[in-house]
């Protein structure tokens, strides 16, 4: 039976994000679809202020439709996916950056629904959660520590989510930006990324930590993206062994590919590719 992917986008993204990856799997063969996360893609909010000319002082106070959504919602949200995808055929969960917190989640409440989870460059918290690793050395080197709260456009203690202004002009910030996220990418080619962000997302990263019971019998791929300075490979390098560390018998399924944490979207093919490898074969018939 030929496999599902389930794409999982990550903080202040959506379904569109993997639109290029859905494409290529669609070439090879491969039954793919994204998910928008609660609050996320047609259900997220666009205020005027947030358009051009902005107004800084109504988008800080415009009110956030994803204000108090907690991390159990996405949790749920994709848990139900994966449910109704599973009835298909086998359910194959990829997560990048923050999406990999809800595939952990997933992970740990329905093994059962699911034949692999895949983390792209994704957060995938074992001995601390998101905020601890943030405070640790390996995450000391990403370049979105350098924006400071130059992209932040509203207090998130008043607003009830985190709230960017990706439609900034500030140019170095822009130069920052392009260098935590799409590096490789020529200026208009990272607009374009730039603008397929949402303002929006929730303060509830979750605290779910990999279950050690639920990861000794489901497999688990981590996809290294070396040139991430977002996620400094350094990072995942220690997602990687920690989960080693606590699963020595069914360890993580290495992969790389040498782009920036937004890159594999802008040339598809090689991490399609790659992830189309995951499903040779599911049910031991090759295709």
């Amino acid at each position: 039976m030929n496999a599902i992917f389930v794409f999982v986008h990550g903080a202040n993204s959506n379904s569109f994000h993997w639109s290029p990856m859905l494409r290529e799997m669609t070439l090879l063969g491969h039954r793919a679809l994204a998910v928008d996360l609660p609050g996320h893609g047609f259900g997220a909010t666009f205020s005027a202020s947030y358009q051009a000319p902005q107004d800084a002082a109504a988008l800080a106070a415009a009110p956030a439709g994803i204000a108090g959504v907690p991390y159990t919602d996405n949790v749920a949200h994709v848990i139900e996916v994966v449910r109704r995808a599973g009835e298909l055929g086998p359910v194959i969960l990829v997560g990048h950056s923050r999406g990999g917190t809800t595939v952990t989640g997933v992970a740990n409440a329905a093994p059962e629904l699911l034949h692999r989870v895949v983390y792209m460059s994704g957060w995938c918290c074992v001995d601390l959660t998101l905020g601890g690793y943030m405070e640790e050395p390996e995450y000391a080197s990403s370049a979105l520590n350098d924006l400071g709260a130059n992209l932040i456009a509203a207090n998130p203690a008043e607003l009830g989510a985190l709230r960017m202004n990706w439609r900034t002009a500030d140019p170095a910030v822009l130069a920052t930006l392009k260098t935590a996220i799409l590096a490789e990418g020529t200026d208009a080619e990272f607009l374009a990324a730039l603008n397929t962000l949402e303002p929006d997302d929730s303060l509830d990263a979750g605290d779910e930590r990999v279950d050690a019971a639920t990861w000794s019998r489901l497999p688990h791929t981590y996809v290294r993206l070396t040139a991430d300075r977002s996620i400094p490979i350094e990072l995942q390098d220690r997602f990687i062994r920690e989960a080693d560390a606590l699963t020595p018998d069914n360890p993580f399924d290495v992969r790389t590919l040498d782009t920036s944490h937004m890159g594999f979207l802008l040339h598809p093919e090689k991490a399609a590719a790659l992830l189309a490898e995951l499903a040779q074969p599911v049910d031991g018939t090759p295709r």
